[in-house]
């Protein structure tokens, strides 16, 4: 095996160069897809004037396997004229390009014509807002889903009650 090994790249630097592109090449992609099963990051923001916020809706982040899920509070909360849903002490299954939606079904389903956009996931662990339009009727809104939009997979979600 090692005298084939020597064979195929002895006298030949543009062999070596291209193997070793593809070693670093392949490195980064694992890089890349694992690091997140073991990485976490941590957001602690308080919520706004929490001393006048009003729970609307709230709901537990579910697990769907080991590598997707979530443990958690997720709530609606109102705080003047201001809506935001609120992740209180989550910890969330990292991946890469998780996203946030309201979406208007419920169990995870995800559908971009039904869901409302919130931003990037802030955080793996900890408590967080994200704001809500004010032109968005949240009556309508059933869950908050974690979208990997990298895969198109669900990551978590929390059933609004």
């Amino acid at each position: 095996m090692t005298a084939t090994f020597t064979r195929i790249f002895a006298g030949h630097p543009y062999r070596m160069a291209a193997a070793g592109a593809l070693v670093l090449a392949g490195l980064a992609l694992a890089w890349y897809l694992g690091s997140p099963l073991f990485l976490t990051t941590r957001a602690d923001e308080a919520l706004p004037l929490a001393a006048e916020a009003k729970v609307l809706t709230r709901g537990e982040l579910g697990f769907i396997d080991n590598l997707h899920n979530g443990k958690g509070e997720v709530r609606l909360i109102q705080v003047g004229s201001k809506r935001f849903v609120r992740f209180e002490s989550v910890a969330i299954t990292n991946a890469p390009d998780i996203h946030i939606y309201l979406s208007k079904d419920t169990g995870g389903k995800y559908v971009e014509a039904n869901s409302l956009y919130l931003g990037p996931l802030k955080a793996t662990n900890g408590s967080f807002n994200y704001e809500i339009p004010a032109s968005a009727d949240v009556a309508s809104y059933k869950s908050v889903v974690a979208w990997c939009r990298n895969f198109s997979t669900l990551i978590t979600w929390a059933d609004l009650r």
